[in-house]
């Protein structure tokens, strides 16, 4: 599926562009508090936990952020206003928009054309001069038409099946620490995907926290890929939120999007599969 924009939009586009409804996807926490505090001016807050996940009772079923229904994740951009004719602009503050990326591949994923991700967050564009407000932003709802994910997914079992076929790829997109197995602040155990390798997603981004220039990462991405194809290309993290950020990458570097392993490590450590760290490989 081809989109018509760029995934990225800096800030002095944003500050040009007045037909834009702006998404705060911030996340950590006190979320809503520090958007009430101070958003950019006219966005619309969304909550990874209660608007991008469908957090389960069980973790092993799905992880730490399973991805909503397409249902429901119509009606919260049926809540937020937005239509799918609308040009919509997400934001975050997290290492280069981790959290926008998830909002970003999920409106990609229903069809939504017109959608990016703001290029160096909020920073970004606070330090050009955009205007905030405080408060909560008042707008009319709509009725988003439901639709399916059309963007392609990986469950526990593909992946199980792709690390060991060479005609197979899946990334690891994690800090290295937590690839080695030396760190683990998330889930219950350390370690990563036997035959998966690591590309970490800071990689992505050049010292200033702005993604790098498309041509650099598309060098990057086919030397990673080589001739693999993007259906046999899976990605995943910790709880398939910061891998949409690298999904977002590969498709700033004009690649296709690989599939997504949305329960990622979060799933599979809680699963009594096998399980690696630098020390077993």
């Amino acid at each position: 599926m081809s989109a018509t924009l760029s995934p990225l939009i800096t800030a002095q586009e944003l500050i040009s562009n007045s037909k834009i409804i702006l998404v705060d996807a911030r996340a950590g926490a006190n979320t809503f508090e520090n958007y009430q505090k101070e958003h950019l001016e006219g966005a619309r807050f969304v909550d990874l936990n209660r608007d991008l996940a469908a957090i389960p009772e069980n973790q092993a079923n799905g992880g730490r952020h399973p991805l909503p229904s397409p249902e429901d994740f119509s009606k919260t951009l049926s809540s937020l206003g937005i239509s799918p004719s609308d040009h919509v602009v997400v934001y975050d503050d997290k290492n280069g928009s981790n959290f926008a990326a998830r909002f970003w591949w999920m409106m990609r994923a229903i069809g939504h054309e017109k959608i990016q991700v703001l290029n160096g967050g909020y920073q970004a564009a606070t330090q050009e001069g955009f205007p905030t407000n405080s408060g909560i932003e008042t707008f009319e709802k709509t009725v988003y038409p439901s639709q399916e994910w059309k963007l392609p997914l990986a469950d526990i079992e593909e992946v199980e099946k792709a690390r060991k076929n060479d005609q197979n790829i899946v990334i690891d997109v994690r800090d290295k620490s937590r690839y080695d197995g030396l760190t683990e602040p998330l889930d219950l155990i350390a370690g990563h995907i036997p035959g998966a390798i690591n590309v970490p997603l800071t990689e992505n981004l050049d010292e200033h926290g702005f993604f790098k220039p498309a041509d650099e990462l598309a060098e990057k991405y086919k030397t990673v890929l080589k001739d693999i194809k993007p259906e046999n290309t899976i990605v995943h993290c910790g709880s398939g939120v910061t891998a949409c950020h690298t999904l977002l990458a590969i498709d700033y570097a004009g690649l296709p999007i690989p599939k997504l392993y949305a329960g990622s490590w979060s799933e599979w450590s809680r699963n009594d599969r096998e399980m690696a760290t630098q020390k077993t490989e």
